[in-house]
């Protein structure tokens, strides 16, 4: 890692490369040339199948904040998908965005990150998805070498294992509901949002604005969104679970 070492900071705008897919086309720069490329808008630099006998399972989830569908290699990466789709931070999620080519000294080597995320204020964020169970030498070096290369550009590098198990099963459900249209009628969202400006059970506040098969996947919806809260780490969501309108927690006992 020596050669790698060398290369952090401005000489590694050309000590690294991005590879990359847009428009059909395959171009390959160096990392100074080429880290102002719109990546949430580019294709996946491999294609995502799930092969018999294989440990992945690779798929195509709907992303709410995308409006796209956005790839993934594995349930474990499909599950932080999840998570990125819900953060109110996240305005743009693409995966596999690039090929990253090095040198490492002793031979070259190349990393495809799992997600590049465009933030809220434009910031950039390059996420790796791998327990540390399944984390070897060989991955250790290239999420190094892909931290250093997003730190000379300006990007955040997050590198996330599994999520809190409680917390994963509570979006998922939510996931469900994360489409625009489970939010309407707006008139039955807005009543929701009355009910709920003082904490309540979830089944109390949704009997109090009418018939649950209509109201409850409104009510999900608006938890999806953020703009109900409960507390999603705790415990699975059930029938009593308290909810409340975003901001107003401090009411509850």
């Amino acid at each position: 890692m020596e050669a790698l070492s060398r290369a952090y900071g401005d000489e590694a705008l050309t000590a690294f490369e991005l590879e990359f897919l847009s428009g059909g086309d395959r171009h390959r720069l160096p990392l100074g040339a080429s880290w102002q490329v719109s990546f949430e808008a580019v294709e996946p630099v491999r294609p995502f199948r799930w092969d018999k006998d294989t440990p992945g399972f690779a798929g195509w989830y709907y992303s709410a904040t995308t409006r796209d569908h956005v790839g993934y290699e594995s349930w474990l990466e499909r599950d932080r998908l999840i998570l990125l789709d819900r953060d109110p931070q996240v305005r743009a999620i693409s995966s596999q965005p690039f090929w990253l080519h090095w040198h490492d000294g002793r031979r070259q080597r190349r990393h495809a990150p799992d997600y590049f995320v465009r933030l809220s204020e434009g910031q950039a964020r390059i996420v790796d998805v791998r327990t540390e169970e399944d984390m070897d030498q060989r991955a250790r070096e290239a999420f190094a070498a892909t931290e250093r290369a997003c730190a000379a550009v300006g990007w955040q590098f997050e590198w996330v294992g599994r999520p809190d198990p409680v917390l994963i099963a509570n979006v998922r459900w939510l996931a469900r509901y994360r489409r625009s249209r489970s939010g309407r009628p707006v008139a039955v969202a807005e009543r929701l949002l009355e009910v709920f400006c003082e904490p309540r059970g979830l089944w109390e506040g949704a009997e109090l604005v009418g018939d649950r098969i209509q109201v409850l996947p409104v009510l999900f919806h608006l938890l999806w969104s953020g703009r109900l809260e409960t507390d999603l780490s705790g415990s699975l969501l059930e029938t009593g679970s308290l909810v409340w309108a975003k901001g107003r927690r401090r009411w509850a006992n």
